[in-house]
């Protein structure tokens, strides 16, 4: 669920960055257990849009969008040939931000389903885990999926509190996991051989949103409320850093993931009357929170990350989310991929399912080249580079990737 912006050009595309914004980490740690809704029906709802503004660079500079032509194509030549795989993906599939883990399942779903179609003398098999968001449960799934010996790959873990819970189970067991939302920073500094970010992290996305707050935007007072997630602890520390002065320590403020009332930290912001809020955290929490600042009175700009960039957001608040901007360091739905996810799954696409699609290729392009075993398949992401949908990928030895951009978005 993280970027940066420059100044005139740098100000219509970082109101883009802010907009949207996982799985940091929209991908942190999501202890709730209630039902999570799914994304397209929200969208529907709600009658507003996330509209993507513009991708920038980690120095705020507009970078044009990969040409979905140029993407790699999970249907290949239609001529590859493997035995049965299975590859997997693990995530938050039922709790109050299932909407996040649904965006990716769908995503790597459509691109299995459509390298399947077109291959079938390899054929390729989805299996998925739900670890509800939730750290201590993604600890019980993580097992199951490493002793699969079926399993060659990893799509996940979705949160960052997941990830760092699971991160050495994996790793021990040696099978590649590519994660399409997980951004705190720290991940890629626990030695870890096998796991690979295919997002920004947090603090590209941070000092990107801060600077652009405080440029474009010309905000001078910023509160910095935070959840109790790896994800919201991690990206509220890289924004507030870079904020300085910006940020007022009067009206800073924690919450935990699960509250659904924020009067406390409401007070604090109306006296402090900021330029603007920055929530680090995720929609579950963002929604009620906007709503309750706009019947406080707050005209303060709401600004959050990737974690609240989703249609459940809008959904949920209502017209208390207009003109929010969201931040992210995943990328918008190009056409023709739109319009074959609506297809498939009679919702839009929503953040991360871009990723995911990319992610869940390069797997199986690695597979169709006769990479089928964990060590095969390992070494294939490892030294693997070449464009997706939303991005070039290519990774350093700890993870990262070689380029961050992010999309700014804005809520309409």
């Amino acid at each position: 669920m993280h970027r940066r912006m420059t100044t005139g050009a740098l100000a219509v595309a970082m109101a883009s960055v802010l907009a949207v914004s996982a799985c940091s980490s929209k991908s942190s740690d999501s202890g709730s257990t209630a039902s999570g809704g799914e994304s397209g029906s929200a969208a529907a709802s709600s009658g507003l849009t996330i509209a993507p503004l513009a991708q920038i660079d980690t120095q705020g500079n507009k970078v044009e969008a990969n040409e979905e032509s140029q993407a790699l194509n999970p249907a290949g030549d239609g001529n590859a040939q493997c035995p049965a795989t299975t590859i997997a993906m693990a995530g938050a599939l039922t709790g109050a931000d299932a909407a996040l883990g649904i965006n990716i399942r769908n995503g790597a779903q459509l691109a299995v389903d459509q390298h399947n179609k077109a291959n079938a003398n390899c054929q390729i098999t989805l299996k998925t885990f739900d670890t509800e968001g939730d750290p201590q449960k993604a600890t019980q799934v993580a097992p199951q999926i490493a002793n699969d010996d079926s399993i060659v790959g990893l799509i996940g873990p979705a949160f960052s509190g997941e990830t760092k819970a699971t991160g050495g189970i994996f790793n021990q067991a040696g099978l590649v996991s590519v994660t399409a939302s997980a951004t705190n920073p720290t991940l890629t500094d626990n030695g870890w051989k096998t796991f690979f970010r295919g997002l920004a992290n947090d603090d590209v996305q941070g000092p990107a949103v801060a600077k652009y707050l405080t440029g474009t935007m010309g905000k001078k007072k910023v509160c910095v409320i935070k959840d109790d997630t790896d994800y919201g602890i991690g990206l509220a520390k890289a924004m507030t850093t870079t904020l300085g002065s910006a940020a007022d320590a009067s009206c800073s403020g924690d919450v935990k993931k699960g509250d659904r009332e924020f009067s406390a930290i409401i007070s604090k912001v109306t006296a402090a009357n900021p330029d603007a809020i920055f929530y680090s955290g995720y929609y579950a929490e963002a929604a009620p929170l906007a709503q309750q600042l706009k019947s406080a009175g707050s005209t303060a700009t709401f600004v959050s990350g990737d974690g609240t960039n989703d249609p459940q957001f809008t959904a949920q608040a209502g017209d208390a989310s207009q003109g929010a901007v969201l931040s992210c360091p995943c990328g918008p739905a190009p056409d023709k991929f739109k319009s074959e996810y609506e297809t498939a799954f009679k919702q839009a696409p929503g953040v991360y399912s871009v990723e995911a699609y990319d992610l869940a290729s390069i797997l199986m392009k690695g597979i169709a080249s006769g990479q089928t075993t964990r060590p095969q398949l390992l070494n294939y992401v490892r030294t693997y580079k070449g464009p997706g949908l939303a991005r070039t990928y290519e990774w350093t030895p700890t993870g990262e990737l070689t380029s961050s951009l992010i999309w700014v978005y804005e809520v309409k």
